[in-house]
């Protein structure tokens, strides 16, 4: 049996020769790069002759140790503490009104006010001032100010967000202020060491820095946004952390923090990041128009399961099926077709179709996809040039979960497999309601899970682009009127859209 001694010795050389590749001398990031003009939207990107981490030789646990603190140092001062106010209007208590009824004639209630704060991270992505964060740390903000590592306060402006990928940024006004080089969340692997730096819980644990791996990449149908593709990671990520930064050892900026998966409401080693990749063309859009600008297609996707792989002779069920392609649209020019399974985008495997969306959505109108498709067992790569995702082209390929802040709930495709475990018979058309908030106007109005939703407003649905369409037309306050089938019977629910 090993002594101490020996079993120090040991891991000492495993953890030494592990990581020997993978450390490096620090970025030297001169005036030049520092002064670059977002006037032209050139983030600072690191340099290509920049030396790789490789290059750095490790002699020691104090090497590794002294690497780690290098990257913290020139990476901590580009986050910021982001503080936000907001008024909340709420109806006084009444005793007369409340208790016994009674209000007299003309009298309206009574609001009080009261100023709400909240706290979240941020990181600068620009000499002069432009800043990344998450939407749902600036949502409804009235204020916006943003402390430096330095303690210097700043006001922000709010350019613009995104909720659908909460993304948000905001500008301050400054000159070399101190920012972070964005690196290529694709080339990140898993098992790849990174640090998560941010605000979390109080103020006074700002710029705590957390290191841990990248525990998985493509993560999607988590459930948090209509655009999901998520970096997992196991460093330690809590609430204030969102919309700081992830961190590669590079001292790169690969991910923003935005979400934690837990059952206890703290950290649980599952933490979420939008892949800079990602994020970087949202904030151009936001920066250049004060909106995003995000890209389509024209494809209804499906993911595959082991029966549609046998149908369509698959040898294993990967990719996405293409189960319609819109009529006028670059995927329809590009020469794809219902029933070509997606393979890989642009040399990324498509695993599934909420990836897929999420890609897409990333990409400019102009850009250009390659798309690897399987067509009837043979394999060949299709171009497609991006369009414009329009705000009717956005109801229709929203999916499940695209109104779920109108309605309160979320519906899907009648599939085979639903129709056997319903018994529904093979004439009835519709989406199945799969998702349903029970504090929603559509529950206590009678919706239910499982409920199959045949109209909408006296007009037919037969899929979710349907149902999209026609209730995402319905102006908020106005009622909205739904055709469900339950079981054997026809009943009609009416609720407000939100």
């Amino acid at each position: 049996m090993k002594n101490p001694v020996q079993a120090y010795s040991a891991v000492t050389f495993l953890l030494i020769l592990v990581l020997a590749l993978r450390f490096w001398d620090l970025p030297n990031f001169t005036d030049t790069e520092q002064n670059q003009s977002l006037a032209q939207l050139t983030f600072l990107d690191p340099p290509a002759d920049r030396t790789k981490p490789a290059d750095r030789p490790i002699t020691s646990l104090r090497d590794i140790s002294n690497a780690m603190v290098d990257v913290a140092e020139v990476a901590n001062p580009t986050v910021v503490t982001v503080f936000t106010e907001r008024t909340i209007r709420q109806r006084r208590f009444d005793p007369f009104s409340d208790f016994f009824g009674f209000r007299q004639p003309g009298m309206q209630p009574r609001e009080q006010e009261f100023r709400q704060a909240g706290q979240g991270s941020g990181v600068i992505v620009s000499p002069d001032g432009y800043i990344v964060t998450n939407a749902h740390v600036i949502q409804n903000a009235d204020t916006v100010n943003v402390r430096m590592m330095n303690n210097r306060v700043f006001p922000a402006r709010l350019v613009g967000s995104d909720p659908n990928t909460d993304i948000a940024v905001l500008k301050i006004e400054g000159e070399n202020l101190p920012a972070i080089p964005l690196g290529d969340s694709d080339a990140l692997r898993v098992g790849e060491w990174i640090m998560a730096i941010g605000s979390p819980l109080a103020e006074n644990l700002a710029h705590t820095v957390t290191s841990g791996i990248v525990s998985a990449k493509g993560r999607s149908g988590v459930g948090l946004l209509n655009f999901e593709d998520f970096i997992q990671t196991d460093a330690a990520i809590n609430p204030g952390n969102s919309g700081g930064a992830l961190i590669n050892l590079d001292g790169e900026l690969v991910g923003i923090n935005t979400a934690i998966a837990s059952r206890s409401g703290g950290f649980q080693g599952i933490g979420f990041a939008i892949p800079i990749n990602l994020v970087r063309n949202i904030m151009r859009s936001i920066i250049e128009t004060g909106s995003v600008t995000r890209g389509f297609v024209g494809i209804m996707m499906q993911d595959i399961d082991d029966s549609i792989a046998r149908a369509f002779d698959l040898a294993t069920p990967e990719g996405v099926l293409i189960a319609e392609v819109v009529e006028d649209s670059p995927a329809q020019r590009a020469g794809l077709q219902e029933g070509d399974v997606i393979l890989e985008a642009d040399n990324r495997r498509v695993t599934n179709r909420n990836l897929m969306a999420a890609y897409v959505a990333s990409k400019l109108p102009g850009d250009e996809i390659r798309l690897r498709i399987n067509r009837n067992g043979n394999e060949q790569v299709v171009t497609v040039i991006v369009g414009e995702m329009t705000e009717e082209r956005r109801l229709a390929q929203s999916g499940s979960r695209g109104l779920w802040d109108r309605t309160g709930f979320a519906v899907d495709e009648i599939t085979d497999e639903r129709r056997r475990q319903m018994n529904l018979q093979q004439n009835i058309r519709g989406v199945i309601v799969t998702e349903i908030d029970e504090n929603s106007r559509a529950y206590r109005r009678n919706l239910r899970q499982n409920d199959i939703i045949v109209g909408v407003n006296r007009q037919a649905v037969r899929s979710v682009e349907e149902f999209n369409t026609r209730a995402g037309a319905v102006e908020a306050g106005q009622v909205v009127l739904l055709q469900v089938l339950r079981g054997r019977n026809t009943v009609f629910v009416a609720f407000e859209i939100n």
